[in-house]
């Protein structure tokens, strides 16, 4: 019990210690791990009473920080352009994974699965190339 408080008490100050670009990247690994989990779902099998309530779960949790990353795109920024596109991106993948929790399809989860971790892989090489420019006084680095 004393570990998961541990763990907890990690997860909290990395959040609250988190840069904004970094808290988007926990947002992707949180969805995708929720996927991950749907997944997992249909690998119960088909006697498994669990199998519908586990799919269930993981998706709508999915959908839910999809929603979220959807719902902080800032459409007046710049051109606007980006987040227009990354919004109908989302629309997508939250149509899709209805789909998947509708008709209890893993196909479009797996779909899903593939295209967001595109996005987080280039989230994340963006943020690492942000880091490796920004001077160390800018980063607080002493």
């Amino acid at each position: 019990m004393v570990a998961q408080d541990y763990a907890r008490t990690y997860r909290s100050n990395a959040v609250l210690t988190a840069s904004p670009g970094q808290l988007v990247l926990m947002l992707y690994d949180g969805a995708l791990r929720a996927l991950n989990g749907a997944r997992g779902g249909f690998a119960l099998g088909l006697e498994d009473p669990r199998r519908f309530e586990v799919i269930n779960t993981q998706l709508l949790k999915a959908q839910a920080i999809i929603s979220e990353l959807q719902g902080t795109l800032n459409l007046d920024a710049g051109d606007g352009k980006f987040a227009r596109e990354m919004h109908r991106l989302y629309d997508y993948y939250l149509r899709r994974l209805m789909e998947a929790n509708l008709r209890k399809n893993e196909e479009p989860i797996v779909e899903v699965e593939r295209l967001l971790g595109e996005v987080r892989n280039a989230w994340a090489e963006m943020l690492a190339k942000q880091d490796r420019t920004t001077p160390e006084s800018v980063r607080g680095v002493a």
